[in-house]
């Protein structure tokens, strides 16, 4: 379509159709709309990349379409951080632990319990006997003489420190593989003890100087009492004998 001098649209280029005028060469093209280009998208524009990915747990930037987070491993699809790896203990040559340390929990501050008025000690003996009897695959350590620990309150931990736990146990008997890190709990009202089996892998057992060696652990959560002669066996070799303190032992 042509436009002439006096405005009339025209189908010819050369002669307008209504009044007849010549139509000027330059006004043969009509300029395009301007709308039109303005809603035509340029063909040099590079195409809109995607946004890239915020990490939801460390806020990291990653590309649109990945699966984990480039820093933290956290895992787009699942919205979960991957388990960490760690070292086999067959990698490293150690027995394994029956009873193994997972990774750090919060540790929740335990209650104190009242001092003993009169002075205790707990002997820790290596009982071959009981260790023949446990058939444990770890080796035997050397018997030598009882370890003598003194009990300072009217409420004691037996079992395995664990940092990662925050448990600190009051006996602690690390080198006995076969002892759980919360494995046995001795209370007193201060003239008598008692102990109770906290839910161990293996088990707490008691006798006493005579006779056999126990062959039924004590039921969790069960209280029993250490008589004048009893011996509260646990793990692999311990043994565990609950006396007064001799005068000037500590």
């Amino acid at each position: 379509m042509s436009t002439c001098p006096s405005g009339h649209d025209s189908a010819s280029d050369d002669y307008c159709d209504v009044c007849g005028l010549p139509i000027p060469a330059t006004a043969t093209a009509a300029a395009p709309d301007v709308e039109e280009v303005a809603q035509q998208p340029s063909r040099d524009a590079a195409p809109a990349e995607p946004a890239a990915a915020a990490c939801p747990n460390c806020q990291a930037s990653n590309p649109p379409n990945a699966l984990f987070c480039e820093a933290c491993g956290y895992d787009f699809t699942t919205g979960s951080m991957p388990r960490p790896i760690t070292p086999s203990v067959l990698d490293l040559g150690v027995p394994a632990d029956p009873d193994p340390d997972p990774a750090p929990e919060p540790a929740a501050a335990a209650p104190l319990a009242p001092p003993l008025k009169d002075s205790w000690v707990a002997e820790i003996w290596i009982d071959p006997d009981w260790y023949a009897d446990q058939e444990s695959t770890d080796p035997l350590p050397s018997a030598g003489v009882p370890v003598v620990v003194q009990l300072r309150t009217t409420s004691i931990l037996v079992g395995r420190t664990s940092r990662s736990r925050g448990i600190h146990p009051d006996i602690d008997l690390v080198a006995d593989n076969g002892i759980s890190r919360r494995h046995c709990q001795l209370t007193t009202d201060g003239t008598r003890w008692w102990v109770e089996d906290l839910g161990s892998s293996n088990g707490t057992y008691l006798g006493s100087s005579i006779g056999r060696l126990p062959e039924d652990p004590i039921p969790a959560g069960e209280k029993r009492e250490i008589g004048p002669d009893g011996r509260v066996y646990l793990g692999a070799w311990t043994r565990l004998v609950v006396r007064r303190a001799t005068p000037g032992e500590f």
